[in-house]
């Protein structure tokens, strides 16, 4: 069982942070290397040919390993998610009358890509609604998904869980209800990619992304993304010249051939061996992949079980365990209690969550202890006194 590795982190001494799922703190090993990277472009002469395409590849190694995808050919290098997801739209088999099926008030970057479907080509965004109770709230949902999927639909897009609040959508079920139509299956995993397990091998989505700054805790406009064998013979967005076959040899880059790299290379950013950022991004991955993201998991688990308990006494709302991930979770405020007020007290106690609409995001990680949730604790109950 993973014990407490605030030491292998820079989070400053004196503060709360429990707001992973805005940016993550910075690993000292990734700062590390960070730093070292910096350096070399002092001395170019020390970044060799073959370092542009070790940089992605060592990357896409350590995001297949993570997600249990078997060829790292299949994982490309990317920016952000809506970079990611805009290979997906401009590939999207529609017309008129199809529809896209979105969960309600999911991340803005995956519900913009497909808005453009609608006005080009008649297609409809179909939002399922969150049910409005407090018991299975999460069960429901889910099946008001499945049941908003027809034969119409050509995508599914969704988060691995919901970004406000933690709820885990039923991507196993929802996939087998996609192959039924023919729909395809795309997934944003930038809230639990790296702390909460998923299988690539076992879901078979058509495509997965993940932002690197939050979970899998590197840095900003860095990611990684997988792109199934739907993809594999499609366009991308963009057209760069580490994207064609033979690209390696740099003394024959004139020679100009139609041919991709294998797999879904051909849907990375241009200048993806980013000589700084793609490196810590690895590393961030691979110190992720030896702590295992199922360890990171239980550790969130047993560290907020008590702080869970104590809030639903005291009449807070917090999806029920089984539906919900443990390392990013919502609690919704009950009647009388001032979600500004919440948020200076918090403020005031060096206490740093995300507030979402009506309910406060917690978001713990390995760096967390009990004081954390002590201290938390002690927030919500001043205001429940106040």
């Amino acid at each position: 069982m993973l014990t407490n590795q605030s030491h292998l982190f820079n989070l400053p001494e004196g503060l709360t942070y429990l707001n992973c799922s805005y940016m993550s703190p910075m690993l000292k090993s990734v700062a590390a290397i960070g730093r070292e990277m910096i350096s070399k472009k002092d001395n170019p002469v020390q970044i060799l040919p073959h370092h542009f395409f070790d940089n992605p590849r060592r990357l896409r190694e350590e995001f297949a390993k993570l997600l249990e995808i078997e060829n790292p050919d299949h994982c490309a290098v990317v920016p952000s998610v809506s970079y990611a997801l805009s290979n997906v739209a401009k590939n999207l088999d529609v017309e008129k009358g199809d529809n896209i099926v979105l969960a309600e008030e999911q991340f803005p970057s995956n519900v913009y890509t497909w808005k453009p479907l609608e006005s080009e080509k008649g297609v409809t965004l179909r939002i399922v609604s969150a049910p409005e109770v407090k018991d299975d709230r999460g069960t429901l949902w889910n099946e008001h998904i499945l049941e908003a999927i027809d034969s119409k639909t050509k995508l599914v897009a969704l988060g691995h869980v919901h970004w406000a609040d933690g709820t885990i959508f039923d991507l196993k079920r929802i996939r087998e209800r996609t192959k039924e139509v023919g729909a395809l299956l795309v997934i944003d995993g930038t809230q639990s990619f790296g702390a909460l397990p998923f299988s690539v091998s076992e879901i078979q989505p058509d495509m997965v992304v993940a932002a690197g700054y939050k979970w899998l805790l590197g840095p900003y406009s860095s990611g990684v993304a997988y792109y199934g064998e739907y993809f594999h013979d499609k366009s991308p967005t963009e057209n760069n010249w580490m994207h064609r076959l033979g690209s390696e040899d740099f003394a024959g880059l004139v020679n100009y051939v139609d041919e991709y790299q294998p797999g879904s290379i051909r849907y990375e950013v241009g200048e993806s061996a980013n000589f700084i950022l793609t490196p810590m991004l690895t590393e961030a991955i691979r110190q992720i992949n030896e702590w295992g993201a199922q360890g990171i998991q239980e550790y969130c688990e047993n560290l907020t079980s008590e702080l869970v308990n104590e809030l639903t006494e005291m009449g807070y709302q917090i999806e029920d365990s089984n539906s919900r991930s443990h390392h990013m979770f919502g609690i919704r405020l009950p009647q009388g209690i001032n979600i500004n007020s919440l948020k200076k007290r918090f403020l005031d106690m060096n206490i740093f969550v995300s507030l979402r609409g009506s309910s406060v995001r917690v978001a713990p990680h390995l760096y967390n202890n009990d004081s954390d949730m002590d201290r938390l604790l002690d927030g919500f109950k001043l205001m429940s006194h106040a």
